[in-house]
């Protein structure tokens, strides 16, 4: 590397010169150097070399070559331990407060299903309407009943023959007819139809469902049983025979005795205005 030359008004001649160079720029410092000078920084001492004397310029930095970048001093290392930083982010940062769990809202129970939609039928006027009337006067009612389940059948006779006092059957029309269960029932119906002494038949009968498919038959039979009677010999015959899913549905349907009498009684009548009717 050739010497950098200046001239000063006094002819005398320096070291240094910020303004010309005889050769070419002094090739950029060693990486040894650069180490050396960030080891200073890291001491506490500057990196740069010391002033020149007094009366002297201070000497141009050296120009980068292009593929060099500058590197500037490697970061303070970390404290030994971070216990502090960490006390100091507790209090900086209070940790939230955990969520308090939403209470579990219990489900409501199922409400019992409807047997029936409210509301009452209603002819549009004008039309010629033929119906009857649950009225007991002067008519012969057949009641057949089950003895089997006997406790839930002897509160539907009773619910029935309450009934059939409350609208005006007499007490010497009413003819009960026991039989061994809800299988015998349309049988014994049949039988008091076709004498032709009762304007109509209710049937009582009670079945629970069991560990066997023996309900589907029994009930279904039965239905179907007391229909034909009806369908046979013209006489109405009521279906009051409860089909229980288990015994404790019994207290809610035991008004199904005094139901099917006035179902029995109302066919009964309309009936006889039928015949009432077509005889003018």
């Amino acid at each position: 590397m050739s010497e950098r030359t200046t001239d000063y008004d006094d002819g005398r001649a320096g070291p240094y010169d910020h303004t010309r160079w005889d050769d070419e720029p002094e090739s950029p410092p060693e990486p040894a150097d650069i180490d050396e000078a960030r080891e200073n920084v890291l001491d506490g001492w500057p990196a740069s070399p010391a002033p020149p004397d007094a009366g002297t310029e201070p000497p141009p930095a050296a120009p980068l070559a292009p593929d060099e970048t500058l590197v500037g001093p490697e970061p303070l290392a970390a404290p030994a331990s971070d216990e502090p930083l960490a006390e100091l982010d507790a209090v900086a940062e209070p940790e939230a407060p955990s969520p308090e769990p939403e209470p579990e809202l219990e489900e409501p129970a199922p409400a019992a299903a409807a047997e029936h939609a409210p509301g009452l039928l209603a002819v549009p006027p004008g039309y010629a309407v033929l119906e009857g009337e649950p009225n007991g006067s002067r008519r012969a009612v057949g009641v057949v009943v089950s003895r089997f389940n006997g406790d839930v059948t002897s509160r539907l006779l009773e619910s029935a023959l309450d009934e059939l006092e409350r609208v005006g059957v007499a007490r010497d029309a009413i003819t009960v007819m026991p039989v061994p269960g809800a299988f015998e029932l349309p049988l014994a119906a049949m039988a008091l139809a076709k004498t032709r002494r009762f304007a109509c038949i209710v049937a009582l009968g009670c079945v629970i469902r069991g560990d066997t498919p023996h309900f589907e038959y029994v009930a279904g039979e039965a239905a179907s049983g007391l229909q034909l009677a009806a369908l046979e010999t013209g006489v109405p015959v009521a279906f009051g025979v409860l089909t229980l899913e288990s015994e404790e549905q019994v207290e809610a349907r035991l008004g199904k005795g005094a139901e099917a009498v006035r179902t029995a009684l109302e066919m009964a009548d309309a009936f006889a205005n039928l015949r009432a009717a077509a005889a003018v």
